[in-house]
């Protein structure tokens, strides 16, 4: 099966770091050569949102730039906490589609880092509320905290989500699912060591599934050990299609719909 089948339709990486790599209108190119009709660029630190923001400059026609804008769990200790009024100012700017990265990391942080980085993702949820911009969300090791605190935000108001780079459990697949959300799978949904996200990826409802590299992270399967990038996407479509018997076509049509309908203001 060749990387050229899953880019008719082409698909949405959604969710990348342009500004962590190297050569970005290289690798722009080479995801439009991959058959990619756009990306998202996510933000990892909320005082760095004008260089984020300028990489909007690169979007084309033939394939589309748009960005969200937020404080990574692992920065949030480091960042100053942006006001709810400055939060929506600055996400109602052209190009930016959503809100995040925001989240939980309970892998990288300190126990006593939890409750900065709990106070950083309510604000987000917050923003997210406001604007109807969806959030993304990293989540890691943190399933249990993760889907209380998404279970109590969710009953002061709705807002819509996603769980980026999916890599918890079944139970927090439900909840988050149960509340409405999407699951975004990355290049672990083909390491060999990652069953337990090929079950979680294999039964969820078609219409909350979406795909993305994390790159310059994670590489997938067959490019292990390479920097990823955006184009590498195709490949962990092509393994989320394999692993829910589809057609790859089909799986591309899927992920892409709904990648538009959740991130409506990218159409």
């Amino acid at each position: 099966m060749s990387a050229s089948a899953v880019s008719r339709p082409s698909l949405i990486d959604t969710h990348c770091h342009l500004d962590r790599l190297e050569e970005v209108e290289a690798e722009l190119q080479f995801a439009q050569e991959s058959g990619l009709q756009g990306l998202m660029t996510i933000g990892t630190r909320w005082s760095k949102r004008h260089e984020q923001l300028a990489l909007l400059a690169q979007d084309r026609p033939e394939l589309r730039v748009w960005c969200a804008l937020g404080t990574h769990p692992d920065h949030a200790y480091e960042e100053e906490l942006p006001t709810l009024d400055e939060m929506v100012r600055v996400l109602e700017l052209p190009g930016v589609v959503a809100v995040g990265e925001t989240g939980l990391d309970y892998l990288h942080g300190s126990e006593e880092m939890r409750p900065r980085q709990k106070e950083s993702f309510r604000r987000h949820i917050a923003a997210s509320r406001e604007t109807g911009l969806p959030l993304v969300i990293h989540s890691r090791e943190a399933d249990e905290d993760m889907g209380a605190l998404l279970t109590e935000e969710q009953e002061k108001g709705a807002f819509p989500f996603l769980l980026h780079c999916f890599a918890g459990g079944e139970k927090l697949a439900c909840t988050a699912l149960e509340l409405g959300g999407y699951l975004s799978f990355s290049g672990l949904l083909t390491f060999p060591k990652c069953g337990h996200i090929r079950d979680v990826a294999r039964k969820a409802p078609e219409s909350r599934i979406l795909v993305e590299t994390d790159s310059p992270f994670l590489a997938p399967v067959p490019k292990r050990g390479k920097a990823n990038t955006p184009g590498f996407v195709v490949h962990t479509a092509e393994r989320l299609a394999q692993e829910r018997e589809m057609d790859p076509g089909r799986l591309a049509e899927i992920t892409t719909a709904n990648a538009l309908r959740l991130f409506s203001r990218a159409r």
